[in-house]
């Protein structure tokens, strides 16, 4: 039986461990330490739990696992993404770094708060800690990140967003047709009056494009349907409050007001509220994202779906293959979907004449 302990002092003490130290500790061959990380299942599980055992002993850190094993870049991936402060981007980075994990590479985060300066300090820093590709939100950004990208010959995946200019590989959904979509439905319902709390469009394409969506579908839907205000707020519950103040109190009131993501449609709700009104009632709201606040809500919040766990595990296989030199396959579109919940309705009688 194989014991934990080793039998004697680790041979590295003051220097890394490399593969042939670990393939002299286990007594087998570099190939087949090689074999045992890239694909575990054609190694003996006495010789893996050899391998494993020599790779504690020696604290070996392998420059890659998998796929990325026989490159020369280092066994890490950073990801920029414009916030933590809400649950907008975790599932898609959530499903990101379990990809990136299965293949033995570490994943480096860094936010930006949607500042394109600090997303270019932000991508000179994870490269100075020697990340091996990126993964960037949307396609917006400043020619002198793109020419720093460029320059450096950094392999990267834009996420959420289906449509880059160039040969950029991107992974997302066509923000401007969901937008459209769950506009259409909200005009099924009966609404003319609508207003929009949008995330901030300066250097969100992400944002810009859902707004572009909402503006066609009202225009493409003519009788009597009219924008009557757009209210741009950062992603957060009190900007999402503070905005349907000003979006509701125009007059004459929207019947229905649609927000760029869930958590302004939230603060949109709680803010509603405040005011004595009732939802769908009195107006209805509509989110985007089907974050797990989309839920939690009373009544459960009308929304989009968007496929993030999909699209960051897509982002990842693409990145991963970008990294070794692969093709990466065509961009992939994916399909959202429109949720329907307790806080869109059609507008009383009373309230659509007002």
């Amino acid at each position: 039986m194989l014991s934990h302990r080793p039998e004697r002092e680790p041979v590295m003490t003051n220097s890394k461990a490399t593969l042939k130290d670990v393939a002299e500790r286990a007594g087998v061959s570099s190939a087949t330490i090689s074999r045992a990380l890239n694909d575990p299942d054609k190694v003996a599980s006495d010789t893996r739990a050899k391998i494993n055992a020599a790779i504690l002993e020696l604290g070996y850190t392998p420059n890659f696992g998998a796929r990325v094993l026989a490159s020369n870049r280092t066994g890490t991936v950073g990801a920029v993404i414009p916030t933590l402060s809400n649950a907008i981007f975790a599932s898609g980075v959530q499903a990101f770094q379990e990809v990136l994990d299965e293949n033995g590479i570490t994943l480096l985060i860094a936010t930006t708060d949607f500042d394109p300066d600090k997303e270019l300090y932000q991508i000179r820093q994870l490269l100075a800690h020697g990340a091996a590709g990126l993964l960037l939100v949307g396609a917006d950004r400043p020619w002198t990140t793109l020419d720093f990208i460029e320059k450096h010959g950094v392999p990267h995946v834009l996420g959420w967003c289906a449509h880059a200019d160039g040969d950029q590989t991107c992974v997302g959904f066509d923000n401007a047709a969901a937008a459209y979509d769950a506009t259409q439905r909200v005009l099924v319902q009966g609404h003319r009056r609508i207003a929009v709390i949008s995330g901030e469009c300066a250097s969100n394409d992400r944002a810009q494009a859902r707004l572009d969506g909402v503006r066609r579908a009202i225009s493409d839907h003519g009788r009597g349907a009219a924008l009557l205000s757009v209210t741009e707020a950062k992603y957060r519950l009190q900007m999402g409050a503070e905005a349907f103040v000003t979006a509701y109190t125009n007059r004459p009131h929207p019947t229905a007001i649609i927000c760029g993501n869930d958590v302004l449609a939230a603060g949109a709700m709680m803010q509603a509220r405040e005011m004595g009104l009732d939802i769908p009632g009195d107006i209805s709201i509509v989110g985007f994202d089907d974050i797990g606040l989309a839920r939690a809500v009373h009544p459960g919040l009308t929304t989009v779906r968007v496929p993030q766990s999909e699209m960051g595990r897509q982002a990842a296989e693409q990145l991963l293959a970008k990294i070794t030199g692969e093709t990466p396959p065509p961009n992939p579109q994916l399909e959202t979907e429109f949720i329907m919940r307790g806080t869109l309705a059609p507008p009383k009688q009373d309230i659509a004449l007002r």
